[in-house]
C-alpha cells in the first residue's frame, strides 16, 4: 500500500509540472519604433496643368504654281529652222528663241509691196489728172462732172493704196510670228523640240519660269469649307512635319471644283534658294482655329486595354496620394497630347516614376528637373 501511494505522488508531481510548463509563453519582440510603420512616400516628378493655344489643323497636299510661267507657243505654222536656246538659259524679255521657215510668208509680203508700188502709181496719176480737170474747169475747158469724176478716180486710187498698205503691215506683222522671242524674264524649260520640226500654233516649243512669283494651290475638302477665310496661317512642313515656311491664304474660291469636291485656296511662298519649285507637291497645315486647351507629355500617359490613363497628385487624409484618371487624347503637338477631357486646368500631373507607383500610393511632389 505504501509503495502505490508513494507512485501516485510522484505521477501528480509531474504532471503538474508538465502543465505548469506549458502554460508558459515566450514574450513578443516589440516591432521598432513600437507601432506598425507607415508606407513610404514615392519621390515623383509634378508639372501643374496650365491652359494652353491649342490649333485645329487640317494637313493637305499642295501644289506649287507660278505666277510668272509662261508657256511658249507659236504663233505662226511651219518648219522650225533654228533653236536658239537651251534648257535653263535665263532669258530676258524680247530675247529670240525660236525661229521658224518664214519662206512663203515673205513671198506674200513680197507680192503686196509689188501690187503697193502699182496702187501708189495709179494714186499719182488720179492725183494728176484731178489737178489738170481742175485747171480746166477754172478757164471754161471742162465741165464740173468732168471734174467730180476725176476726184471721185482720184479718192478710189487713193483708198486702194492704202488698203493695200494695212494688207502690207498686216502680213509683216505675221511675219514677225516666225520668230519666237521671250515675253518675261526667266528661266528656259525643257525644250521637246528639234530644229527640222514642223510646229503648230497648238506645238508646245518650251516654258519660261520665273520662280519669284511662286503660289501654293490647296484643293480643301468641301466639308471643312465654312471654316475657310483669308488671313488664316498656312505652315508647309517637310517630310518630318517641321515647318518650313508659314504664309497666309490669300484667295479663297468661291466655287467648288466638280471633279474632286474640293475648295482651292492659295497662299504666297518664297523660292528658299531654290526649295520650291513649279509644279512641286508639297505638305500643307492649315490652321483652322486656335481654342485653349490642355496637354500632357507623351511619356506621362499610359495605355491599358486601349484606354489612355495619367497619374495625377491629389492631396488625402493621410498625405498626397497619386489618383489614376482616364483620358480622352486628341492629337500629338510637338512631344504632348492633346487632352479633350479627363483633365482640368491646376491638376498636378505626375511625369516622372509611374512604373513605382499606384493608384492610392503616397507620394512625394518634387517640381520637374528640367524645363518642360
Amino acid at each position: 500500500m505504501s509503495l502505490r501511494r508513494g507512485v501516485g505522488c510522484i505521477g501528480v508531481v509531474v504532471c503538474l509540472t508538465t502543465l505548469s510548463s506549458c502554460g508558459r509563453s515566450e514574450p513578443a519582440t516589440p516591432p521598432a519604433g513600437g507601432a506598425a510603420a507607415a508606407p513610404q512616400a514615392v519621390p515623383v516628378e509634378v508639372i501643374p496643368i496650365a491652359a494652353r493655344p491649342i490649333e485645329q489643323v487640317g494637313e493637305f497636299v499642295g501644289t506649287v504654281k507660278s505666277r510668272k510661267s509662261t508657256t511658249i507657243q507659236p504663233q505662226a505654222e511651219g518648219f522650225l529652222r533654228r533653236i536658239l536656246v537651251k534648257s535653263g538659259d535665263r532669258v530676258s524679255p524680247g530675247a529670240p528663241m525660236f525661229e521658224i521657215d518664214a519662206t512663203s510668208q515673205q513671198a506674200v509680203v513680197a507680192g503686196l509691196e509689188s501690187v503697193r508700188v502699182a496702187r501708189e502709181a495709179d494714186a499719182t496719176f488720179a492725183k494728176q489728172q484731178a489737178d489738170r480737170t481742175r485747171t480746166l474747169l477754172g478757164v471754161g475747158a471742162a465741165s464740173q462732172q468732168e471734174y467730180d469724176q476725176a476726184l471721185a478716180q482720184q479718192t478710189a486710187a487713193e483708198a486702194q493704196l492704202k488698203a493695200v498698205e494695212e494688207q502690207i503691215k498686216g502680213q509683216k506683222t505675221e511675219l514677225a510670228y516666225y520668230r519666237v522671242t521671250a515675253p518675261t524674264t526667266g528661266v528656259v524649260g525643257d525644250v521637246p523640240v528639234r530644229e527640222g520640226d514642223r510646229v503648230t500654233r497648238t506645238t508646245l516649243l518650251t516654258t519660261v519660269e520665273d520662280n519669284t512669283g511662286l503660289e501654293a494651290y490647296i484643293n480643301v475638302p468641301v466639308q471643312q469649307a465654312p471654316h475657310l477665310r483669308t488671313g488664316m496661317t498656312v505652315r508647309i512642313i517637310d517630310e518630318t512635319g517641321k515647318p518650313i515656311a508659314t504664309e497666309k491664304v490669300t484667295f479663297v474660291s468661291p466655287a467648288v471644283d466638280d471633279q474632286t469636291q474640293t475648295v482651292l485656296i492659295k497662299t504666297p511662298l518664297s523660292p528658299m534658294n531654290g526649295r520650291f519649285r513649279t509644279d512641286q507637291f508639297v505638305r500643307a497645315q492649315v490652321v483652322f482655329s486656335t481654342d485653349p486647351g490642355v496637354t500632357a507629355p507623351i511619356t506621362a500617359v499610359t495605355r491599358v486595354n486601349g484606354q489612355y490613363f495619367v497619374f495625377v497628385a491629389e492631396a488625402g487624409p493621410q498625405g498626397t496620394v497619386a489618383r489614376q484618371r482616364p483620358i480622352t487624347i486628341g492629337p500629338v503637338i510637338g512631344n504632348d497630347y492633346v487632352v479633350t477631357s479627363g483633365l482640368k486646368v491646376g491638376d498636378q500631373l505626375i511625369v516622372s516614376g509611374l512604373q513605382k507607383i499606384g493608384d492610392g500610393v503616397p507620394v512625394m511632389a518634387q517640381p520637374p528637373t528640367g524645363a518642360r
